[in-house]
């Protein structure tokens, strides 16, 4: 079976920008969230993804868990499995993977040896309308096997593309409308938990 350094990851349109705008939303906060999917061969695909934490709690472990909990419960019914990690930094110029980010994917790694990790390029995001760019905005990492340290490491950005082509020109267009501002995360959930943290209305 390939490891998280062979894999190649496919992105559906409505996952990533899911996750792009639970980062707009929150723009002086580091944000997380996971990744949906399955393993289809040596490709990971990602189909649909939930926005985890905004606030402090981002790396308070029993808000964690409680999340990680209804997420796998929901989704395992549709034959999906947390297949990977997003984070966004607080500071827009921050393109390291901090030691949160790391220790959550971690757990989601020992679940899922193929697990894939997105950090948010805030600078290739805000670069979007000039360079009609189809590749997400986000630098990739999958675990190192080949090394003792089984750390994280960035690779290639074109081992990640998105399902739909237009997706970065749908993600601007949300964008456009401030769509972000629908975007319900665990943190709105465990605050009032009439709001929906599927956020199954955001695309109707």
């Amino acid at each position: 079976m390939s490891n998280g350094g062979e894999c190649r990851y496919v992105i559906g349109q409505n996952a990533y920008i899911k996750l792009v705008l639970h980062a707009l939303k929150n723009k002086t906060s580091a944000v997380n969230g996971v990744l949906l999917g399955r393993l289809s061969g040596d490709i990971v695909e990602i189909t649909d993804s939930v926005p985890l934490f905004h606030s402090s709690q981002i790396g308070l472990l029993p808000p964690l868990e409680i999340a990680l909990i209804m997420i796998e419960e929901y989704y395992s019914s549709q034959g999906l499995s947390i297949v990977g990690y997003f984070h966004a930094n607080e500071r827009f110029d921050d393109l390291e993977l901090g030691t949160v980010a790391k220790n959550i994917a971690d757990h989601v790694h020992r679940y899922f040896p193929q697990a894939v990790v997105l950090l948010l390029d805030n600078k290739k995001l805000g670069s979007l309308r000039n360079k009609k760019d189809k590749s997400p905005a986000v630098q990739v990492y999958a675990r190192d096997s080949s090394s003792s340290s089984r750390s994280w490491k960035q690779v290639e950005s074109d081992r990640m593309t998105t399902k739909e082509p237009s997706a970065n020109i749908v993600l601007l267009d949300f964008i456009s409308s401030q769509k972000w501002n629908d975007i319900i995360d665990f943190d709105d959930h465990l605050d009032d938990i009439t709001k929906d943290w599927l956020n199954s209305q955001l695309f109707n």
